[in-house]
């Protein structure tokens, strides 16, 4: 592995991208610190911990911004639950969908909506914090000084997604994706310090719990099944092409974190909904914290569903049957064309369903140590099965994207 990455460091390109990276996310970390202006970031702090419910939630993916109402306080989640909202748009608008089969053109447009809905939903939302801290008095300031809140946090929003794209274009991985990675990584100390402090069977067996989750969450993301391809021999202008066998590789979770993303973004909506509402709030104080059944449930549904909906758009069959039978090839035993199409959805909806309830157990798993194990809410958030999914996932994904820049210039990759 350390000669791996003495390798990787010797290319002048990868060395730029992951130093590029690397100061992308310390100026996220610095903004996540800096206090929005006129903030008492304490009188924040105290009453966000005596809140909990979903506003640690909010927290552990705005890396502690929410808990110091800091610049970055909505983190990157107005951006992720505005790129679901087009996306389940695309499918039901004929227009967008359009747009989504002319290729990068059509992706540049929708990509521009997401911004301008983001900006949108991060304003509301800013608006919903604003209006509930100054009203649980959290916050002091009169509205002249809340516009100025609520503006700055809209703008750093919009900020967290432009560093988030360049990162996915100038860095290493997937920018918004590894936002969210460092967010998490913050509360690993605090996490750390909880298990320290906490009873003897959370230090027992939480890290063999641990553990067990990272070794399943690397099995899964890794696991996928390769249907046998064929190709004819055929006349390419005068050249006769010869025939051959490979095949192709379908993973068992196509969806990678995306969906547990998903919910928890959506799941962020009747928080801020409940700052306008009293009534709304306490009723989600009583029934849908993140302990109580209803949470869990909803949460393992939203995951399977956006499982399924996240795969079907990364993968379709129609266009990978299409693309073999003009390129000669066929998976032996099927006939081409429909055939073939049938074929790969039956075997990809097999696959997607073992890697949807993975998914939704391993989020729910921390929930479920709180209600039921005994352990602390610190621990199991910062260290349990939604937080080392999203780590190891997003690890994964970037290992093998800076192995695929490896092995173009004859590298021997790290990842098997």
């Amino acid at each position: 592995m350390f000669s791996w990455l003495a390798n990787a460091w010797r290319v002048p390109e990868l060395r730029r991208r992951v130093i590029f990276t690397g100061a992308a996310l310390s100026v996220y970390r610095f903004g996540s610190w800096l206090p929005a202006p006129g903030v008492d970031s304490s009188q924040v702090t105290d009453y966000l911990r005596r809140a909990g419910g979903l506003f640690n939630l909010l927290n552990l993916f705005g890396g502690g911004g929410l808990s110091r109402f800091s610049v970055f306080a909505l983190g990157i989640m107005p951006y992720v639950t505005a790129s679901i909202i087009v996306q389940l748009m695309t499918v039901a608008i004929p227009t967008l969908e359009r747009l989504q089969k002319e290729g990068e053109s059509g992706y540049a447009k929708i990509n521009q909506y997401t911004r301008y809905l983001t900006v949108v939903l991060a304003a509301l939302q800013a608006i919903a914090f604003g209006l509930l801290f100054r009203k649980e008095g959290a916050i002091t300031a009169d509205y002249g000084r809340l516009t100025l809140i609520i503006v700055t946090l809209t703008a750093g929003t919009v900020l967290l997604m432009w560093i988030g794209e360049l990162i996915t274009k100038r860095g290493v991985g997937n920018g918004i994706s590894l936002l969210i990675f460092a967010s998490i990584l913050t509360s690993a100390p605090s996490g750390v310090s909880a298990w320290v402090h906490g009873s003897a069977t959370e230090k027992l067996f939480f890290p063999i719990i641990a553990l067990g989750i990272v070794v399943a969450v690397v099995f899964v993301q890794e696991g996928q099944r390769r249907i046998p391809i064929q190709y004819a021999r055929r006349m390419v202008g005068r050249r006769m092409t010869t025939g051959g066998a490979t095949y192709m590789p379908l993973r068992v979770n196509m969806a990678g974190v995306i969906p547990v993303i998903f919910a928890a973004a959506i799941l962020a909506v009747p928080q801020t909904l409940a700052a306008f509402d009293l009534s709304l709030n306490r009723f989600i104080s009583r029934n849908f914290l993140p302990s109580s059944i209803a949470y869990m449930v909803t949460e393992a549904v939203l995951i399977i569903i956006f499982t399924f909906f996240y795969t079907a758009v990364q993968f379709n069959p129609v266009d990978q049957a299409d693309n073999l039978r003009r390129n000669g090839g066929y998976i032996p035993g099927i006939r081409p064309g429909p055939p073939t199409a049938k074929y790969l959805d039956h075997v990809m909806s097999r696959l997607t369903l073992p890697g949807a309830l993975f998914l939704a157990a391993i989020a729910v798993l921390p929930s479920l140590f709180i209600k039921y194990g005994g352990f602390s809410q610190a621990t199991s958030r910062a260290l349990g099965g939604t937080s080392v999914l999203i780590v190891v996932g997003v690890a994964l994904d970037t290992m093998r994207q800076m192995q695929s820049q490896m092995m173009m210039r004859r590298y021997e990759g790290f990842l098997k």
